[in-house]
């Protein structure tokens, strides 16, 4: 950096502290110019306007996320399947199916997820009423996809099938990661050594 107040204003990023504080609802964010551009939220305010349609949008960069729809172009392209995204973000949580990555962790239990939604499905596990019941077992589930998944145990059912052997699994993730014995992936690197 050329100037020392950017350099202190970049390692806000690094450190997590989120100093500026929106005084409408709870949201904090590390950088002033991010919290004034969450402010136009709260305002209403649209100044940006699609021209090949009549939507408005309070953020620029939500407009040209917007401009994607129309074109049909897809420029975030995975490297390690035929999907493509609109949004550099989307790619990233993409991938993270590819290598297995799960940074959301339960605050309950151990269990860890690729993607955000999946950890606030699951918290609502720990709140709801266990209804579905196992009919091989006394074990209970509050969804019904987790006691398919349950059922798997007892019947030994592997639909996740491996396309270069003959290995199959119960479970997609424990796929992901088999697939990366293919491939010779290693995408976890220690920061210490080589």
């Amino acid at each position: 950096f050329i100037h020392n107040g950017h350099l202190i204003i970049h390692m806000e990023i690094h450190t997590g502290e989120r100093l500026h504080k929106c005084d409408q609802c709870d949201k904090a964010f590390t950088r002033n110019g991010d919290l004034c551009r969450h402010k136009k939220i709260h305002t209403g305010e649209k100044l940006y306007q699609c021209n090949k349609c009549d939507k408005t949008f309070s953020l620029n960069g939500n407009l040209i996320r917007h401009l994607g729809t129309h074109t049909g172009k897809k420029p975030y392209q995975c490297n390690q399947c035929d999907k493509a995204f609109l949004q550099n973000s989307v790619l990233i949580t993409h991938i993270r199916t590819h290598i297995g990555e799960k940074p959301y962790q339960c605050n309950q239990c151990d269990n860890t997820f690729s993607l955000n939604c999946n950890l606030i499905q699951h918290l609502r596990t720990h709140t709801w009423k266990k209804s579905k019941q196992c009919n091989q077992c006394d074990k209970t589930f509050s969804l019904n996809g987790y006691l398919i998944r349950h059922l798997r145990t007892h019947t030994g059912e592997k639909p996740y099938q491996c396309n270069q052997c003959d290995k199959a699994f119960s479970k997609n993730n424990h796929l992901i990661r088999h697939q990366m014995t293919h491939t010779e992936e290693k995408p976890y690197q220690c920061n210490q050594c080589d």
